[in-house]
């Protein structure tokens, strides 16, 4: 097969990254008010996780079509984390900067409350890393949504970590190495984890169908 063929294995991923580029910069204008992220964040979901699952179709499209299909849902969820994490964020803060002044008890009781404060910050991150994805590809109420993003993300862990590994990698990348490469930015790491989520969302509904 010609190496720079349509259907060789260079081309294809050269065509792939082209689109992550192009939904980037989609996911990037829709997120601008801020409030549209989540409803931003799964429209981009929807649309990698049918390239990962070889159902392409017309990205733009595909893109708005499902941001209007999930804006009210994934909205609402977004602002919840939203509001959640800027909670978690100010209590770290305190918690650790309080530690730092104590001693004795108050210091043992203030690394505790810390200690408490990571874990849910881990919980935190495993729910936003499945939610929007789960938004995308399935019908559900809120509650079942963000129950069901911490059960896969701890049933599912390896792959849960290898999705924070590349969005780590890519703001490490874009803050501290290469600045323009943000012109991938999430739309890159949407169609890596989408790779990796299309298998365990293909388990899910095997299990469901037996």
């Amino acid at each position: 097969m010609n190496f720079f063929s349509y259907e060789s294995r260079f081309s294809q991923a050269l065509l792939k990254l082209t689109w992550s580029c192009w939904l980037n910069l989609l996911w990037l204008i829709c997120s601008l008010p801020v409030f549209t992220a989540g409803a931003s964040t799964a429209a981009l979901y929807s649309v990698m996780l049918k390239i990962a699952d070889g159902k392409e179709s017309t990205l733009t499209k595909a893109f708005f079509a499902s941001f209007r299909r999930n804006f009210r849902q994934a909205t609402k969820l977004w602002l919840l984390m939203l509001g959640a994490g800027i909670v978690l964020g100010a209590d770290g803060w305190i918690a650790y900067h309080m530690r730092a002044a104590s001693t004795g008890v108050p210091a043992v009781l203030w690394t505790l409350n810390l200690a408490l404060l990571i874990a849910a910050g881990v919980v935190y991150t495993i729910v936003l890393i499945w939610l929007f994805p789960l938004i995308a590809r399935f019908a559900n109420n809120d509650a079942a949504m963000l129950k069901n993003s911490l059960l896969i993300g701890l049933r599912y862990l390896f792959c849960t970590i290898m999705v924070f590994a590349i969005h780590f990698a890519m703001f490490f990348a874009v803050v501290a190495l290469f600045t323009p490469l943000i012109i991938f930015g999430e739309g890159l790491c949407a169609l890596l984890s989408s790779g990796m989520m299309i298998q365990v969302f293909r388990i899910m509904s095997y299990q469901e169908e037996e």
